[in-house]
Order: structure tokens, then sequence, then C-alpha cells
């Protein structure tokens, strides 16, 4: 039910009305408690409406079963386009009956009187929890070499990119391959375009595995792996904490799904290009660094995941036919500079992820990266808690396929449910 007005005071407070904020919601009013969901945008449907207008779900739409709302619809290997899934959040809202309040903007957190305050827009609302939901795609990052280019390419972020109708004529370079920069590509090539693709750090998954889309093997290793000695490794088994930060796996769910090879698209007529390195007027910098990035794309399946599902489905029991996958041997021709001139390019998209932005926080529990010192979903400060986090717990944790499980974690943490529940409750 959506509110007009932010209560003076309330138990508890989901901050983002999002498939994470959402998800605490049917799980604070399975356990009779008083709550309000904040969010800041006008509509229901979370960042999902902040999608370009031909996105689509990588994933397929089973992943959307969220907790008290399973996936009941007649395409369960299909993929959603952005208006349908921000239309189901929105149905979620409306299925649980969450208290939301649109339009207002939550400006500042602090502790008050052993609770907390929160500034919004709407007026100050103090709460005795806090449930902070507001996901990990906070504020578009363009790196400062965008400020060289000259004033006559038009540049933008994938978050404000909408159609390849919008762009003026012309050749477009897209700065990274993860997952929107590859779908985009692929989108603008489709429609006639001339593509430029400069290479990132992601890596690449098959769409399909050993008979099954990707993703079920994931869920599964996520849902049932500890149970046979194969979950999904979890933020404390990285190395480096800034791989929290790292590139999603380039997929697609355009067409039905497929799969995303840099070496076909290259083959198919997108121009590759390593790192972008430097520019000097119409002229790009790039580094001799494609065909790395390239056998590191390559690899990134076979290092990370493939040991893990082979396991899981021995172990498990799981009948599965061998892996089919068939090698694509393409070596695109390595640039180390680009005239912007000479291509014809008039625009530049950067497809270079977001940065987190927790400022808004006046509470010292943000660490040297700015993210949110907590365990899973729990915060040092008691009564604080954190979902939908990049990373929260493992690389799922902000994803639809992931939210489910930490929220039911997180909810017996907070007493919602009894702990014995933890493993049995199910999106």
């Amino acid at each position: 039910m959506t509110q007009n007005h932010v209560p003076h005071s309330v138990d508890a407070a989901i901050v983002g009305a999002g498939q994470a904020g959402l998800a605490m919601s049917w799980y604070l009013s399975r356990a009779g408690r008083e709550h309000v969901l904040i969010d800041r945008r006008e509509r229901l449907g979370g960042g999902w409406r902040d999608r370009w207008n031909e996105f689509c779900l990588v994933t397929p739409n089973w992943t959307s079963s969220l907790p008290g709302y399973p996936y009941d619809g007649d395409d369960p290997d299909g993929f959603m386009p952005r208006d349908a899934i921000a239309g189901r959040i929105a149905g979620y809202a409306a299925a649980i009956d969450a208290p939301v309040v649109l339009g207002t903007a939550v400006s500042r957190l602090s502790t008050r009187d052993g609770g907390f305050l929160l500034e919004t827009t709407g007026g100050p609302v103090t709460a005795r929890e806090v449930i902070v939901a507001t996901g990990g795609f906070h504020k578009p990052k363009i790196p400062g070499v965008a400020a060289a280019l000259p004033a006559r390419v038009t540049q933008l972020h994938t978050h404000n990119y909408t159609a390849e109708t919008a762009l003026p004529p012309g050749a477009v370079l897209i700065v990274g391959s993860g997952q929107s920069g590859v779908q985009i590509a692929e989108e603008l090539q489709a429609a006639g375009r001339r593509v430029y693709l400069s290479v990132g750090s992601a890596g690449r998954m098959p769409r399909r595995y050993r008979g099954r889309d990707i993703l079920w093997w994931v869920a599964q290793c996520e849902r049932r792996g500890a149970e046979f000695g194969t979950p999904l490794p979890t933020v404390k088994m990285l190395p480096d904490p800034r791989m929290r930060f790292a590139a999603n796996p380039h997929l697609s769910g355009h067409g039905g799904g497929h799969e995303t090879n840099l070496r076909r698209m290259a083959a198919d007529g997108i121009n590759l290009l390593g790192h972008l390195d430097g520019i000097d007027g119409d002229r790009l910098r790039v580094r001799p660094d494609l065909a790395d990035s390239l056998a590191r794309a390559d690899r990134f399946f076979d290092e990370r995941f493939r040991p893990l599902i082979d396991l899981f489905i021995e172990r498990a029991g799981v009948e599965a036919p061998p892996d089919d996958r068939m090698p694509f041997d393409f070596e695109p021709p390595e640039e180390l500079d680009l005239d912007l001139w000479e291509a014809g390019i008039s625009t530049v998209i950067w497809a270079s992820g977001y940065r987190l932005d927790f400022g808004w926080l006046d509470l010292p529990i943000l660490d040297e990266f700015g993210v949110p010192r907590q365990d899973r979903g729990v915060s040092e400060v008691p009564g604080l808690y954190f979902l939908g986090l990049p990373w929260q717990y493992t690389f799922v944790s902000a994803a639809l396929v992931g939210v489910g499980s930490d929220a039911t974690y997180l909810a017996g943490r907070m007493g919602l449910i009894d702990t014995a529940e933890v493993g049995t409750v199910s999106a």
C-alpha cells in the first residue's frame, strides 16, 4: 500500500523499495513488525527503470522468484525486457501490501536515543531498526580521461543511454565490456552502426553448460552447494577486497539468450580495442593488451566456475551431458591508436560501471573503499542492516538470484523467523 507521507516514528525503516527492500518487507510483515519503505523514485520498479529501452534480464525469468512471490509465468526460461521486470517488482509490492512511501529521498542517517534518525525530503523519521537496501549502482563512474574528448563528440554513460535512435549519426565507441557494454554494442551493430568496443577486464560465461542455463548451476551451488561441499565463493575468500568491484561476467538475454563471445563479435564486424590509455585531440591512445584481455575473458569460466559446477554435478548425482562447448578461434587485429574523426566516431558511451555512494550514512562504518562494514548484512552498529550489496556474501548477493537467500539469512539474524527456518524458507 503506497503511503502519502513518511511516519514521524516507526519500528523499522527500509531505505529502498527494490527487490531487496521488498524482500525484507515481506519478512517484517510476516513477523507482524511495523515498518515503512522509503524510496526516492516516483514509481515502483526499482533500479530496473533506469535501464535503457531495449534492456532485458541476463538471468532467466525464474530467477525473479522472491520471498513470498514465486515466479508463476509461462516462460520461466525466457528473459524479461525492462518494463516487464520493473512491473514484476511493482507487482511484488502490491502482492505483499508493502507500506511504501515514494518520491522521498533519505539525505542522512544517524543514531538517536538508542535508535536512528533518518532525515528525508518528507521530514525526519525515527526508527528502532534500519535496513539499507539501496543496491550497488549509485553514481555512474566516468574516468577522468573523458574530459579530454573533443567537444564535438557526444559522450554519455550507459546509465543515460536510452536507444540507438537517440544518438547522433555516426560510429560509436563503447568503453567497457561488461554486461551493459557488450549488449549495447550488439544492439548498435544490429541497427547498422559501426561499433568500436574497448575491452575491459570482465570475464565471459557460457549461456548454457552441460545441458542447463549457466544460472541454473550457479543457483544450485548458491542454494545447495554447502550440502555437497561446493558452495559459491564468499566475500571472505577473495584474495583482494578490491575484487568486489570487478565487472560481472558478460552474458545476454536478448534473442532468447546467448553467449557474448568477444572473439565472435569481432569476427562479425565489431572493432575491438585494448584499454583506453589516453586522448590527444581526436587521437586515442590504446594499450597493447587486447590479446591478453581476450585470453583472460576466455579463461574466466574454466578457472572460476567450471571445476565447482562439475564437482557439484558429481557429488549431487545430477545427470548432465558432457561439456559440449565449441571453441571459437579468431584473433582480431590490435590497433594501438585510433583517430576519432577518421573513424567517423560521433559518440562515446562509457560502460564503466558505478560507484557506491554511502556518504549519507553519518556513522563510522565505511571501510577504506567506501563500503559499509557488515557480516552477511549485519553491521557493527546494533540495529543497522544491509541487503543487496555487491558481494554482501557471494557474487550473486546483488542479483535477483541471490537476494532471496540473503534476505532469509538476515531475517533469521533479526529474529523475524526461527533460525531453523533459514535453510528451509525459499524464494
